[in-house]
This record gives structure tokens, sequence and C-alpha cells, in this order.
């Protein structure tokens, strides 16, 4: 029998998992069940792009931009 305090736990969180990496488990999981056309337009959408900028001396430097495959 399962306590109150695991019972309230995802199940992602109980296997180790955080959302972010559970959620793109199911998505990559949606857009392979899709047909085309929208299958290739999902696989273009993919792809995520970000700035990371560093901080030296309270001052911050130039950002640069990066893929999530970076």
């Amino acid at each position: 029998m399962m306590s109150a305090t695991t019972a309230a736990v995802p199940f992602w969180r109980a296997a180790g998992m955080t959302y972010v990496g559970y959620s793109n488990i199911c998505a990559s999981l949606v857009r392979g069940c899709l047909k085309e056309p929208f299958k290739s337009e999902a696989a273009s959408r993919e792809v995520i792009n970000f700035s990371v900028a560093k901080w030296t001396d309270g001052n911050q430097e130039k950002p640069t931009i990066r893929k999530d495959s970076d």
C-alpha cells in the first residue's frame, strides 16, 4: 500500500526524471505519430534557440545565441 506522500509524487518524478525531460519525451512521441505534412512541420519547430549571457564583475557580457544541440 502506498503512503500519502508517495501517492502525491508524479510518476515522472518517481522515475527520477524532470518535468522538462518527461515533456520532451511526450512531445517526441506525439510528433512521431503525426502524418505528413504535419510531421515535417512539427519537426521544423523542434529546434530551440536560446541566448546565453555571462556576467563578470556585475556587468553582462555580449550574449551568444545557441541551439539546444550545442
